[in-house]
């Protein structure tokens, strides 16, 4: 695709790399004076209200930053994407670098007046590894023990030297929740307790989530908003009218068919730096795509600028790979695998003895999209069929491994080594194929890992790893979706965080 980049994915990509670009950090860039208003500020903000609240069975899908509001994460990224203070004030690494001992903040407590101490971390990080119904043990592999050192100071001992923890760490999969709330983690997981931003005091799932804000947050005279009220997002065609007249003041992931209604009615319509990228799942250890040869006609019948004037409306871009062009981690030799041609994927399955119409199999999804019906008809034009079935409980059989086709998208990680393990990884959890990996990526992690962040190498080793994780026939890249924010110009810009919904130092008009 390299030599073929559209317009509208050049435009993109270059806005996106920009925004990456960008100085300051979560906790400073954004930081300014509150408003003088003897009115509460609210927000008012639409989104999908999360099933779950314990960020250990949330896991680290978009909805991270709805329970980063009840809590704090060890870690934070700053504009650049780099590792930055939170919870732990600082960090460093043991000299065989196979060791990092991170330093929290004095005097902070949980809202259920718990202190946040080095003993909390670690039940937090032994409970994510050890859970049954954890959604984070897949991305902590590289730990092996947690101590608490003294009452403040936490080491995590690792399995080999990995360089990538203070990024791994952050908003996704370190979420530090109370100890005393995780004794009841049903609970916990219908009721977050953290040392967050806000406070919970209403909820009915389903509905709404009402938050005030914790004035022992360790950040919290950058915050600036009193309440914040997180209600069921309305249907994408009547968002923009809700927040129009109103009824909400902020959403995130605009439908990119709205764009153009939401800016004519004069509201602010942003696109928010991300890392993300949809795919085509397959599942390489269950029939048909047990046989290479289905896999790699697969691979060849995706046209991804359907996928692109179609789902994105050209607000996207065109990719084979989770990062973005520009991105530390994206791969240029990989920019054009298998292209498309689906006269050379009917070759492959008519070679490898399939009938027109012989391969049927259900695609499992979790709702329905413009999105999979353009899999269903690319994959139907080369003489598969696929049976769209949607299943709002999609997620536990894919996270299970028990589906043969579906799709997924993801925002991606602070840690591209994470993107890339949680992608392609044996443990990985958007690997539906696990525990296949492809040969030679598990020896390229490992050097990646093993990479300082400062080395003139790292770069390098990343995009092999990437390279190598994409001959998994279990992940095919269709396109960047943008995560379009829509807002009332009455709510300031939001720190430019990539993949990040962050309210420190947003201010709310009166």
């Amino acid at each position: 695709m390299a030599n073929k980049l559209t317009a509208a994915r050049a435009a993109v990509a270059a806005a996106l790399v920009g925004a990456l670009a960008l100085t300051g950090c979560a906790s400073g860039a954004a930081s300014s004076e509150a408003p003088e208003s003897t009115e509460p500020a609210v927000l008012r903000w639409a989104a999908l209200i999360p099933a779950h609240w314990d960020p250990v069975v949330q896991g680290s899908g978009f909805s991270f930053n709805l329970t980063a509001l009840a809590y704090a994460s060890l870690t934070e990224i700053d504009e650049e994407g780099n590792a930055a203070p939170g919870l732990a004030e600082s960090w460093e690494y043991n000299d065989a670098g196979d060791a990092v001992t991170f330093h929290l903040r004095d005097g902070l407590e949980f809202q259920d007046g718990e202190p946040v101490d080095a003993e909390a971390v670690k039940l937090y990080l032994e409970r994510a590894k050890t859970q049954e119904n954890s959604a984070l043990f897949g991305d902590l592999t590289s730990i092996d023990s947690v101590t608490a050192d003294t009452e403040l100071d936490v080491t995590v001992h690792l399995t080999q030297v990995d360089h990538q923890i203070p990024l791994l760490l952050g908003r996704r999969t370190a979420q530090i929740t109370s100890p005393k709330a995780a004794e009841d983690p049903a609970k916990l997981d219908q009721w977050p307790v953290g040392a967050g931003p806000f406070t919970v005091v209403e909820y009915v799932p389903e509905s709404h989530i009402y938050f005030e804000k914790n004035d022992d947050y360790w950040d919290a005279e950058n915050i600036h908003i009193d309440r914040v009220e997180l209600s069921a997002a309305p249907e994408p065609s009547t968002l923009v009218a809700s927040i129009s007249t109103g009824v909400y003041d902020f959403s995130y992931g605009l439908a990119a068919a709205q764009y153009d209604a939401a800016v004519e009615a004069g509201l602010d319509v942003a696109q928010h730096p991300v890392y993300s990228a949809a795919n085509i799942s397959l599942n390489t250890n269950k029939a048909p795509f047990d046989d290479p040869a289905v896999v790699d006609a697969v691979r060849h019948a995706i046209d991804r600028d359907e996928f692109l004037d179609k789902v994105t409306f050209g607000k996207g871009y065109t990719t084979t790979q989770p990062f973005p062009e520009g991105y530390i981690a994206y791969d240029e030799e990989s920019a054009d695998l298998w292209p498309y041609d689906p006269e050379k994927s009917r070759e492959i399955l008519a070679d490898a003895g399939y009938e027109p119409g012989e391969i049927v199999v259900d695609f499992v999804v979790s709702a329905e999209s413009v999105s999979n019906e353009i899999v269903q008809s690319q994959l139907a034009a080369i003489g598969i069929t696929a049976n769209i079935k949607v299943a709002p409980d999609w997620a536990g059989p894919f996270f299970a491994k028990d589906l043969t086709l579906s799709s997924y998208g993801t925002t991606g990680r602070e840690s591209p080594v994470q993107t890339l393990t949680a992608h392609f990884g044996a443990d990985g959890p958007l690997n539906l194929s696990s525990p296949s990996v492809p040969e030679g990526f598990e020896e390229a992690i490992a050097v990646a890992r093993e990479t300082p962040l400062d080395d003139p190498a790292y770069a390098e080793n990343l995009r092999k790893a990437t390279r190598l994780g994409l001959q998994s026939g279990a992940l095919i890249f269709t396109v960047g979706n943008p995560t379009l924010i829509v807002k009332s110009p009455k709510v300031s810009d939001l720190p430019q965080i990539p993949g990040q919904i962050h309210l420190t130092g947003v201010t709310i008009e009166p």
